[in-house]
């Protein structure tokens, strides 16, 4: 079952042609690696998938919806792209519990499991101002995944994380693909993409094309 699907979608961002008439379908459950070098548009893709940006010709779909005709931003979806920004005064877990109340479905209980599934200590006093890189990158990516979201968008998840974050972070991640979440990331550490990723995408000529089918 597809529940992403890119159709003959083009974009030119900033003057510059990224995308002409992509095709891509993403199946639910898998993980999808999308590589390409810097400025090939990985981002720009995300953000077209997520509603931020519209693709100047084609159709994206997202859980059977299509994005910015029917529907501005797709549901049930957990995003890292760019580095989020929080606010600087509060600790990780009031950042988070601000981020909470916009829908009110989670439990102050699920933010600390959550932080502390990502290795941050949720009664901390340290306010975010003083976070280290890594723990801000920790803190994106307890947002993308505090309210169970069923499809995540992560662009460069473990930048800034140590060797034994990202392992950490691989891990969690296999769980909920096993668990039946659909992933797309990027990644500039190759291992990253051999470990977890199904299928692999390269952005070429303006297109996606497939490197090949990582895992069964």
């Amino acid at each position: 079952m597809d529940i992403i699907s890119l159709k003959n979608v083009s974009k030119s961002y900033r003057g510059l042609t990224l995308f002409q008439h992509v095709n891509l379908n993403v199946e639910k459950g898998k993980i999808y690696g999308i590589v390409g070098p810097n400025g090939s548009g990985k981002s720009v893709l995300f953000k077209m998938i997520c509603g931020f940006v519209f693709p100047d010709e084609g159709t994206i779909i997202v859980n059977g919806v299509e994005i910015g005709k029917s529907k501005r931003f797709p549901e049930n979806i957990g995003i890292i792209i760019d580095r989020p920004g929080y606010i600087p005064n509060k600790t990780g877990f009031q950042n988070l519990k601000e981020l909470a109340m916009i829908r009110g479905k989670i439990s102050d209980n699920k933010i600390f499991e959550t932080m502390e599934m990502v290795g941050l200590q949720p009664t901390a006093k340290q306010k975010v101002k003083h976070y280290s890189l890594g723990m801000k990158q920790k803190l994106a990516i307890a947002q993308a995944i505090m309210e169970d979201q069923q499809i995540l968008i992560l662009d460069e998840p473990f930048n800034a994380l140590d060797a034994e974050s990202v392992n950490k972070i691989r891990r969690l991640l296999l769980a909920f693909k096993n668990e039946g979440r659909t992933i797309l990331l990027t990644s500039h550490n190759q291992e990253d993409i051999d470990i977890l990723c199904d299928y692999v995408f390269r952005i070429n000529n303006y297109k996606l094309e497939p490197i090949v089918s990582v895992k069964s």
